[in-house]
């Protein structure tokens, strides 16, 4: 019994999602109601604040989605990355940008930052910066993982510059989402050529 209740509330969680996504990609975020999405998801209002209290909550929800499956994606990179320091940021962070709208628009992705500034203290903003922090951490995995095979100095704090590199890709992303006329492929050669420079201070020829 407790698995199938298991289950059950899984499947719930899941359709309460899908039919956020689906209502909030169609109408914008501040159209959409909680009665609307529990009436897609054909749950009650009280149900759907069992799993969620908020319609903030459930944005957040939806990023964790995008960045974890992000974050899984990246795992196979950082685990046999290509030899050229290049081909390794571009595949890593290609990725990320690849699907950041696979699930949210500019405007889901404009609205959720806003949240985090305007309610930094917020569970949401906690949860959010993690988040952030653990694309950060990957970047910085794969620096260190190009250092262990030898394709990267050794020299260099692989910390600090993952940091910097995750810091450039971010602020880039943000002026992505800012500028409505901006496509994916711009925003991967732009932040490229950026990072053609640190991958030649960080080769080892």
């Amino acid at each position: 019994m407790t698995g199938l209740r298991a289950r059950q509330m899984a499947l719930r969680h899941e359709r309460i999602l899908d039919a956020a996504l689906r209502l909030v990609r169609e109408a914008g975020y501040d159209a959409v109601r909680t009665e609307d999405i529990a009436a897609a998801a054909e749950v009650s209002v009280g149900t759907l604040y069992n799993y969620f209290e908020n319609k903030g909550d459930l944005l957040l929800a939806l990023v964790t989605v995008e960045v974890e499956e992000v974050l899984e994606q990246g795992e196979a990179v950082v685990a046999a990355p290509p030899p050229d320091i290049m081909a390794a940021l571009d595949l890593l962070i290609g990725g990320y940008y690849d699907h950041s709208t696979v699930y949210l628009t500019k405007e889901l992705w404009r609205t959720a930052m806003a949240l985090t500034i305007q309610a930094a203290s917020t569970p949401f903003s906690a949860r959010y910066t993690a988040l952030d922090h653990s694309l950060m951490a990957q970047v910085c995995a794969l620096v260190a993982a190009l250092q262990q095979r030898g394709h990267a100095r050794a020299d260099v704090d692989a910390g600090a510059l993952g940091q910097v590199i995750f810091n450039n890709l971010n602020q880039m992303f943000i002026e992505f989402v800012k500028d409505e006329a901006m496509t994916i492929d711009a925003l991967k050669a732009g932040v490229a050529r950026q990072n053609a420079a640190i991958a030649r201070l960080l080769s080892r020829a």
